[in-house]
């Protein structure tokens, strides 16, 4: 039934292609007509052994198909969004202990740097433990990740206070603030649930360094004021100016700028000192690695205990700037306001933030994944950011997103699962309610030292940058342009040109990708002075000798003919055959590549071979005007080399670069196609295609006209000859089973020939010599006899065809391809010298 309905909508179809004109592939009369399985080309063998069906090109109902989710995608999708389903019922005790450790020393560190980075967002030192308390508290629903620390972090924060500074206005800068949280979550929430993860991996690591190295310059250059205490110029200008008006006003220090120099200097010095006491003595390794941690902390309370010896007295005129009164708990809880209009005025500033919130988090938790041996989600890290920004707005939270340095913390401390979270937002909910009046006292001085230390580890180190160096020097130039617009304008505008260069040198690479023509040479594999067969144990000859099984182990490979891949250039190279180019594709074969790889093509073809017929014109008025035509005899001297070289006779592609091809790249290969025929005219050119890798391509490339051999324009017919390459299947009955089966009895012979192996000795095993005579020896077609008479079904290989029979100038190698195209050039030479 279904044969029949499949029948009937093939006549509709060529029926309504009729009606509109459309040419079918079947109508094309420049083609073979395959007509009955033995004429059509391929090998009688290659039909009766192929009995599997060959799948055929996909079709449009078969990709809709695929587009559609299943019940089962879509179970598993509604899972994926909550991935503590699958961790937290295996939770116990010992993860509970690395959780509450971890959870309480991140927390520890979070409550300080939290309020210091919401002075660095315009906004006061509360709303940075709003912002430390949500993202903790969320994530371990909606994360992937054990070892990421989620809340306030230095860039975002000076994101978020360029936007405050810039568009606050009459309105409260938190109302800003909680607007840019709402709106730039909800953007990368919408991301995250359309699983387009993907788009963070067109951020390169080039901009990502020149973003965070040029953001800690300019983040460390406006802490500058409030760490020697002076006050008169904007902290929100460009680094350099707050720089130079800083050395302006060195004269006008206060008592504030030994208080943060000398935090600064502790913070360091504790660090350096307890890092070598972690190598002298390893044993201590762990405590010391908590002390370290503690060292913001205890210089913190250090400071404020010096503040509050300074200023108990003097409370409304301190001797130095101190934090002041933050309010107990939670006031500005509730619905997040979102005034008419003040969307569109902080959306210019919306990509900054949303690069920054996606690029940052993911890079760190795909980093320490890696380092501790599990895979992170982008996309689900997305709905874990973005989830987290749109309820942290409820609490008057500003944007946040994972941090570098809480999270090497975190990792470093043994988190077991995201559930540590938890614990640390129990600690930031102690502090907002417990600990309000012992941070009036904090010195600004000392908040803008902790700052300072934590942003100075986002500076890419000299010996990155050599390494980028030895990589792609030219991405080392995008870096420093990154950093130099950074510090001299905005860190937007540094993110923004390093991401438009870096996408320019990408799109001019894709432009200008050259693909490289192949020659062929014979090569050897050699162990030690030995040259080995299929099996690296198999010793087949000693190299350097003429011994026909280690001539008969050698093998084609195919290399560029300039060694433009780095082969030794003492490595001669030679086409194939006289007229047959292999050209292999360098970066894919899609729109923007198309016209340059396809002129280089031809400029090397033409420059390489010799018209087939020289070209004639009934009239002058014929020839194009472009074609300056041919030279007159006696104008000009004829090259003697052009008479020397062939004519073109074959093109072999090498796809295994291309994944994927489009229109525009199928209608320049047919224009060449095209082209290279007029130029071969009356000889026809055999356009092979190797390495094809999925089966859109395949059909594209028949709608395009190849895969079938073109007749000549002289009418000369030849048989043409179908080289398939054919994979034995078989299983245990193989002939690779039955040759490692041999391979084990002659080891075992070997075994068994060596002395004091008697027992081995006793088994019955064939050595080589005999098996390589029963090899040699002609084999019975149906039976062969046993010893003593009985029969025993003789092996016959069996095998089945790789790729399809209807296109035999697709081919799964560049051997076959090869081989291929010289037996039919040959073919159709023959044919033109016996007619």
């Amino acid at each position: 039934m279904s044969g029949t309905s499949t029948g009937a909508s093939t006549k509709v179809g060529h029926a309504l292609a009729r009606v509109l004109g459309i040419k079918l592939q079947d109508d094309d009369e420049n083609v073979y007509r395959h007509d009955d399985a033995v004429t059509r080309g391929e090998s009688v063998f290659s039909t009766r052994t192929g009995e599997g069906p060959i799948d055929g090109p996909p079709t449009t109902s078969e990709w809709l198909h695929d587009q559609l989710p299943s019940q089962a995608e879509v179970v598993s999708y509604v899972r994926s969004l909550f991935p503590f389903i699958s961790w937290l019922p295996h939770y116990n005790l010992q993860w509970l202990a690395g959780d509450i450790v971890a959870g309480i020393t991140i927390g520890a560190v979070l409550v300080p740097q939290g309020m210091a980075y919401a002075l660095l967002a315009n906004l006061p030192p509360q709303f940075g433990l709003y912002s430390s308390f949500m993202g903790p508290i969320t994530y371990w629903i909606f994360g992937t990740s054990k070892d990421i620390s989620i809340g306030p972090v230095a860039v975002l924060s000076t994101v978020v206070g360029t936007v405050v500074a810039d568009v606050g206005g009459d309105l409260p800068p938190n109302v800003v603030a909680t607007a840019f949280s709402v709106i730039a979550g909800s953007i990368v929430l919408g991301i995250g649930i359309l699983r387009l993860g993907w788009v963070v991996d067109l951020i390169s690591i080039t901009s990502l360094s020149a973003f965070m190295t040029g953001s800690a310059i300019t983040i460390g250059a406006s802490q500058l004021p409030s760490l020697f205490g002076i006050t008169g110029f904007s902290n929100r200008d460009p680094a350099y100016r707050v720089i130079i008006n800083t050395l302006k006003h060195l004269p006008e220090t206060k008592l504030d700028a030994a208080i943060g120099l000398t935090a600064l200097f502790f913070l360091y010095l504790i660090r350096y000192t307890l890092t070598r006491a972690a190598e002298r003595w390893p044993a201590n390794k762990r405590i010391i690695f908590f002390l370290n941690t503690m060292r913001t902390v205890f210089v913190i309370l250090l400071y404020t205990m010096v503040s509050w010896l300074i200023n108990k007295d003097r409370k409304t005129h301190p001797a130095v700037r101190v934090l002041g009164a933050v309010p107990k708990g939670f006031k500005h809880n509730g619905v997040p306001e979102i005034p008419p209009g003040l969307v569109s005025s902080f959306a210019s500033h919306l990509p900054a933030g949303v690069i920054v919130m996606l690029v940052e988090h993911i890079a760190i938790s795909k980093s320490f994944g890696r380092v501790n041996n599990y895979t992170i989600d982008p996309s689900q890290e997305m709905v874990a950011i973005g989830m987290t920004n749109l309820l942290g707005s409820f609490l008057g939270a500003y944007p946040s997103t994972g941090s570098f340095s809480r999270t090497a913390i975190k990792s470093k401390a043994g988190v077991r699962t995201p559930a540590a979270g938890l614990v640390t937002g129990l600690v930031v909910l102690l502090a907002a309610y417990l600990l309000t009046a012992v941070f009036f006292y904090i010195p600004n001085a000392v908040l803008a030292a902790v700052i300072i230390h934590a942003v100075g580890d986002l500076i890419t180190p000299p010996n990155t940058l050599y390494q980028f160096w030895r990589v792609s020097p030219i991405e080392v130039f995008i870096f420093f342009i990154g950093v130099f617009i950074s510090v001299f304008a905005q860190i937007e505008d540094g993110l923004y040109a390093t991401v438009c260069i870096s996408a320019a040198v990408l799109i001019y690479r894709i432009l200008k990708a050259r693909g490289r023509f192949l020659g062929k040479v014979k090569v050897h594999s050699v162990l030690g002075d030995h040259v080995i067969g299929d099996d690296h144990k198999q010793l087949v000859g000693e190299y350097g000798t003429f011994e026909e099984r280690a001539e008969n182990a050698a093998r084609n490979i195919f290399l560029p003919l300039d060694h433009g891949d780095g082969s030794n250039p003492e490595v001669e190279l030679e086409n194939p055959y006289p007229g047959i180019f292999i050209y292999r594709f360098s970066e894919g074969f899609n729109y923007p590549s198309a016209n340059f790889a396809l002129e280089f093509l031809t400029s090397f073809i033409y420059a390489h071979t010799r018209r087939s017929s020289p070209e004639t014109y009934e009239r002058k008025g014929d020839r194009p005007w472009n074609n300056p035509g041919q030279r007159k005899p006696g104008k000009a001297k004829r090259d003697p080399e052009d008479d020397q070289k062939p004519t073109l006779k074959a093109i072999i592609l090498d796809f295994s670069s291309v994944n994927n091809v489009d229109i525009t790249s199928v209608q320049r290969l047919i224009d060449v196609r095209n082209v290279l025929d007029a130029y071969a005219a009356p000889d026809a050119v055999d356009w092979h295609v190797a390495c094809i890798n999925n089966r859109w391509t395949r059909r594209a490339l028949i709608a395009g006209g190849f895969g079938t051999p073109t007749k000549s324009m002289d009418g000369i017919p030849h048989r043409w000859k179908s080289i398939f390459s054919v994979a034995e299947i078989g299983g245990k009955d193989s002939a690779a089973a039955v040759a490692e089966e041999n391979a084990i009895k002659r080891e075992l012979s070997m075994m068994a020939h060596r002395p004091g192996d008697e027992e081995m000795a006793k088994v019955d095993v064939t050595t080589e010599e005999e098996e390589e005579a029963k090899e040699e020896a002609p084999r019975p077609n149906n039976l062969a006899e046993k010893p003593g008479g009985s029969p025993k079904a003789a092996y016959k290989r069996k095998g089945a065809i790789i790729s399809g029979l209807d296109n035999p100038l697709f081919h799964v190698d560049l051997t076959s391809a090869v081989q291929s195209a010289i037996a039919n050039v040959e073919a159709r030479l023959e044919a033109r010298s016996s007619a």
